[in-house]
């Protein structure tokens, strides 16, 4: 009996079918069979595949209809991928997980990456069939494609298979993720981001390094890689969570934190989902033409993303229909003879189109929010948070500098703030905790990033968002960026409060830095300004942003890549530049960021959806997704908040230990990491001290502000952004 109902997929393309599919599978099976894959032992007794087993699965399948339009040996090699990579997955189980041997796994695995070459290096003897495929595949890969693209391809493939250790040890000690955990570490070990590195090679759409680095090359990849990896988590859950007892899958999940059937699980999987397809169709349709024009894309490079964004929907379409038909799944009557509804798509090809299912839901809810309506104070609930709170000694000098240092900026004349906006916001208060042992100039320089920060967050919605002028909005962001030279250099003529701000920040800060942590400090302060971009364009399209795209764009809108940088410094030369880009070191680092963003808009949620309009907000968006009202919205944001921190200790108490031991650090990196995790622990408990604090989110100074007009100035220093908003 299957453990549920499978729910109406959302999905808009239809599958095609390669017309190679025949000589594909004959040539898959021959290889695999060369390779050794048919006859690899089982610890137990038995081998892991036979040539039943293979031809049943029928991956040529799969990639026939993931792969349509590509030549036959392409679709060949394309192929021979997915075999090893499932090969791969069912011989790490059979030897590894079943027997919860972690050293042998590590052993495996750090051996097998070795088969991953770079130009000059040769590949030893491989000892085993996964080692022999590895080998094989990567002479007959790599070749054609450029340096960027095998280093792209590398750590997805890295990925995949290291992170399998995540789920090794997440069954040894029978522990669930949280979701935002999981969503994250799905795509490090469910392999689509591989996958979509693939596609730039079957469909011969390498898309240049230049925009590989956008933010919407990252989520068109992202949201194609959820998309694969929820959809896979429903038709896999009876096989992986009943038969062979993992717990890495979104449904069960999702059951265990919300405390919910199986049935209403999978029916929240499938909405989120429709949400991220719906999320990549939103960034290839509208945000894609417009980075075209700003990097001024040449008609190859055009050409190449184009393929790159259609091969993605093709894999969409063509892995769903083989999810329907393959015999690995949980999927029966899914694939019926007759359409849902009359005068619908019928055929092969077609399982996964359904009439019926448009996605309006999910669209109608991103896209109903009704701004400025009342919802009055949000009582919290008790919030956890496990560390003490610290202060610096020179917190009133320093608070008593940023009233000074507000003035010679102009803050007061920028038509956003006066004195007494600064002093009522007291961001000395927040940096004296967050940095309690900071000197007096270390104080007074962060108290001065997060007066600027926020200040210039409150400037761009109301300059720039009101008016909806978006042009103007990405010139300002443009013009702030010339004021970080990395070479400090020479720098235009401030002309307002944000500017001026910034180009002394930036002096102050970045002129002692060595030339990488420079770097790291300037790409946090853009990445900051282009995500207020990223708010003001979802205002004018009235759309609360998809779940998962809101929590990561949160972590940058909020500024923590900005204070976790400068967190980093410190330690810049004794803790190698990998540690920080690991699993263990990343997770926690955005454990605790979620945890400060979410305490922000927990405080914030009255003042930004009565008050400002404002549509993004955790809160808001759990309430607009799942249908909930705000104060089920609002436990749930705490209980994400609790199990995010739960993570954190975890981390430091199990992943830590492991963390030195691998990577051999010494005793002094290993204070320095134990001192930066020390620095996060400051930042979230200084971050909920200062929300508990100051009036900034309290009603009586909200309705104190209701009337902004007694705010604004008419003088000759009104900054030209403010004039201009207000003849609009």
């Amino acid at each position: 009996m299957q453990a549920f109902t499978l729910p109406d997929f959302y999905m808009p393309y239809p599958a095609r079918l390669n017309p190679h599919l025949e000589s594909t599978r004959a040539h898959s099976m021959s290889w695999a069979r060369d390779m050794g894959m048919l006859d690899a032992p089982k610890p137990d007794g038995g081998v892991v595949w036979t040539e039943e087993v293979l031809a049943k699965m029928d991956y040529a399948l799969m990639c026939a209809y993931t792969h349509p339009d590509c030549d036959g040996p392409t679709l060949d090699l394309i192929t021979d991928w997915y075999v090893w990579v499932f090969f791969f997955d069912d011989h790490f189980l059979e030897h590894f997980k079943y027997s919860r041997d972690l050293s042998g796994a590590r052993e495996y695995l750090d051996q097998l990456e070795r088969f991953m070459t770079r130009e000059g290096e040769t590949a030893s003897e491989p000892s085993n069939p996964a080692e022999a495929g590895l080998k094989d595949l990567w002479a007959r890969t790599v070749p054609a494609m450029s340096s960027d693209w095998r280093e792209r391809f590398i750590r997805s493939t890295h990925n995949l298979m290291v992170e399998s250790m995540w789920e090794l040890n997440n069954i040894n000690i029978g522990r669930i993720a949280n979701p935002i955990e999981y969503i994250q570490m799905r795509r490090r070990v469910g392999g689509a981001p591989w996958s979509a590195n693939l596609v730039e090679y079957a469909a011969a759409a390498e898309v240049s390094d230049r925009f590989a680095r956008t933010r919407q090359f990252e989520v068109l990849t992202d949201t194609f890689s959820d998309a694969v990896h929820l959809r896979n988590d429903l038709f896999s859950y009876q096989r992986e969570v009943r038969e062979e007892g993992e717990n890495s899958n979104a449904v069960l999940v999702f059951e265990k934190f919300f405390g919910i059937e199986t049935q209403h699980a999978a029916e929240m999987v499938n909405d989120l989902l429709t949400s991220r397809v719906q999320q990549f169709e939103n960034t290839a349709l509208i945000e894609v033409p417009a980075v075209f024009l700003a990097m001024q894309a040449l008609p190859d490079e055009q050409a190449k993303f184009a393929g790159y964004v259609k091969g993605l929907q093709d894999w969409q379409a063509g892995g769903h229909e083989w999810h329907m038909r393959s015999s690995r799944y949980m999927n029966e009557g899914a694939v019926t003879e007759t359409p849902a509804v009359l005068g619908g798509p019928n055929g092969l090809g077609t399982a996964g189109i359904t009439p019926g299912r448009l996605g309006l839901k999910v669209r109608a809810q991103q896209h109903s929010f009704t701004p400025f309506r009342p919802v009055g104070h949000l009582p919290l609930p008790e919030l956890y948070m496990p560390f003490p709170t610290r202060v610096s000694q020179h917190y009133e000098a320093a608070r008593d500098y940023l009233v000074d240092w507000g003035r010679d900026m102009g803050f007061y004349e920028s038509g956003v703030w006066d004195e007494r906006s600064l002093k009522m916001n007291d961001l000395a208060y927040c940096a004296a905790r967050i940095h309690p042992d900071s000197d007096l100039e270390e104080l007074k320089v962060s108290s001065a990033w997060l007066a600027w920060g926020t200040l210039a967050d409150d400037y761009f919605p109301a300059v720039y968002g009101t008016s909806r002028n978006l042009a103007a909005a990405k010139a300002a962001v443009d013009r702030l960026k010339l004021f970080m030279p990395l070479d400090m250099g020479s720098v235009p003529k401030p002309v307002d409060a944000i500017e001026r701000g910034l180009a002394d920040l930036w002096q102050r800060s970045a002129s002692s830095m060595p030339g990488p942590a420079r770097t790291q400090l300037r790409a946090a302060v853009a990445t900051m300004l282009d995500s207020w971009l990223w708010e003001l364009f979802n205002q004018a399209e009235n759309r609360v942003p998809d779940p998962v795209d809101y929590v990561e764009m949160r972590r940058i809108t909020f500024g923590s890549d900005l204070t976790i940088g400068l967190a980093r410094i410190p330690h810049w030369n004794v803790i190698p530049e990998e540690i920080y880009q690991t699993r263990v070191v990343r997770e926690l680092e955005t454990a605790a960021m979620d945890y400060a963003c979410f305490t922000n808009d927990l405080f914030s949620y009255q003042k930004e959806i009565e008050f400002e309009g404002e549509l993004h907000n955790i809160v808001l968006v759990i309430e607009q997704f799942l249908g909930v009202d705000r104060w089920q919205a609002r436990d749930i944001t705490a209980d994400l908040m609790k199990a995010r921190m739960q993570q954190f200790e975890h981390i430091l108490a199990n992943d830590f230990p492991v963390l030195f031991e691998e990577y051999g650090l010494d005793e002094e990196a290993r204070t320095m990491l134990m001192d930066y995790a020390g620095k996060l622990k400051d930042w979230m408990s200084g971050v909920l001290a200062w929300h508990q604090e100051v009036d900034r989110y309290k009603e009586a100074e909200l309705r104190r502000r209701q009337n902004p007009s007694a705010l604004l100035p008419t003088g000759p220093g009104t900054s030209a952004a403010w004039r201009t908003a207000l003849r609009v």
